[in-house]
């Protein structure tokens, strides 16, 4: 029985899970956050890795413990788990994560090269989503050589991309980072603890966990414990990739506005930094890497639903899954980028303080004995509160409502769920313990 890899093939592995959460956003973001953070961009991108960083390789560690989503969402109820699994899958796949990266793709790598005046919207981006949606399709079909498409070959392009920029930058730097601005100003972590929550890769975390797993069994190991420590070493390689990318666009942002001046968005920022770094070959560089990235997360989200949904409905085998999922991912693409974030931003801020708390409640599982009960009394708060926040995100007035939990602390900075999830899981605890409740959801994990 094989209970070990090679450091080669962990370090594929590793490249595998950092290509699939290293996204398009996670591209745009650091250089956005080093611009406005200025001369305090190493305190605010601290705070960015924490959380940017920090609870996906949290989120990868507990899915190695329990083997998937679901089992881990089980322990809150089995019910529960079903749902919860199905619209997280949903949501960070075909609806939203998935034809996104798509139109992110078409709008920073492929509309600059139109001619001016095109549509993000039009004909270019329809064909476009055809032929980037069958490459994907293709590259998903056979799951058990993702490490193989994204480890060797994908991400070693993305890297080298990405190095030509970051070198560049330091060889010949744009300018002198400048006085932080808005809130950076005041308290440059906690702003930048917030911008690494915003990325939403501890969901993404919930489901890439799975893929590892399969990959690992893929490579012939089989003892439990083996895997999830191969999980966990697979996922520091990882991690520690997004820091090295995170600090270094980081860096590009805090000194670009002597070269670029100031930009409202870090797309627009880092084709600015491109064309100054490398003239009119910048944007054929960051487009080359916001294709690897966006092709590569494309290709790990729609084989992990696909072999979710199969394993959920075995009549439909998992190469019709990657058809369905593409196609549809494909035709809802065409909404453009804009469109596509209104929608599904409300949905994301009601599911991700969920994903939150799930994952941490799983470090301390053995403390409180598994009592279903913390569980569902420390998400019953989320939830509420989570919704609250969806439900303003979507630009409902619920202004009765949020004016009553603004007492709440943090809550102003979209994690008002935090002290409420706290004290919903200490009065589970209590009342599991007064009610004798000796019922786990699951068995003790290793």
């Amino acid at each position: 029985m094989n209970t070990n890899l090679s450091g080669k093939q962990i370090l594929a592995i590793g490249l595998m899970l950092f290509a699939m959460f290293f996204g398009a956003g996670n591209m745009i973001f650091p250089p956005f956050l080093g611009q406005d953070a200025g001369t305090s961009v190493w305190t605010a991108i601290f705070g960015f890795l924490i959380t940017g960083v920090g609870l996906p390789l949290l989120g990868v560690i507990a899915i190695a413990k329990v083997g998937d989503l679901e089992t881990l969402a089980n322990r809150v109820h089995p019910v529960y788990a079903v749902i919860f699994t199905v619209v997280l899958y949903l949501v960070i796949g075909p609806l939203f994560a998935i034809p996104r990266t798509g139109t992110v793709a078409f709008e920073i790598g492929v509309l600059p090269f139109l001619p001016e005046g095109s549509s993000p919207n039009g004909l270019g981006l329809l064909i476009f989503s055809v032929v980037y949606f069958v490459i994907c399709a293709w590259l998903s079909m056979n799951p058990t050589k993702l490490v193989d498409t994204i480890g060797k070959l994908l991400t070693p392009a993305l890297l080298a991309v990405l190095a030509l920029f970051v070198i560049k930058s330091f060889i010949t730097p744009l300018g002198e980072a400048k006085a932080p601005v808005g809130p950076y100003a005041e308290g440059p972590f906690f702003k930048g603890f917030i911008e690494g929550y915003l990325t939403m890769d501890a969901i993404a975390s919930l489901v890439f966990g799975g893929m590892v797993i399969a990959s690992i069994k893929g490579l012939g190991v089989t003892s439990k414990k083996s895997i999830t420590k191969l999980c966990i070493q697979a996922a520091l390689v990882a991690v520690v990739g997004l820091a090295l990318v995170y600090l270094s666009l980081a860096y590009i942002g805090s000194t670009s506005p002597d070269a670029i001046g100031i930009h409202e968005n870090g797309g627009s920022l880092l084709s600015a930094a491109a064309n100054h770094l490398f003239g009119s070959f910048g944007a054929v560089v960051l487009g080359l890497a916001i294709l690897f990235a966006c092709l590569t997360t494309a290709i790990g989200l729609i084989s992990s639903c696909s072999q979710y949904f199969n394993k959920l409905m075995p009549k439909v085998s998992y190469k019709t899954f990657v058809l369905i999922f593409s196609l549809f991912s494909a035709i809802i693409a065409n909404v453009g980028l804009t469109q596509l974030i209104s929608i599904s931003v409300p949905v994301l801020v009601f599911i991700y303080p969920l994903a939150i708390v799930l994952i941490l409640l799983s470090f301390v599982h053995n403390f409180f004995k598994g009592y279903s009960l913390v569980y569902i009394c420390a998400l019953i708060p989320t939830g509420l509160i989570g919704l609250v926040d969806g439900l303003n995100a979507a630009g409902l007035n619920v202004s009765a409502i949020t004016d009553i939990l603004s007492v709440l602390p943090f809550f102003s900075q979209g994690i008002g769920w935090l002290v409420p999830a706290i004290v919903g899981a200490i009065v589970g605890y209590c009342i599991a313990l007064a009610a004798g409740e000796s019922k786990k959801t699951v068995p003790t994990s290793n």
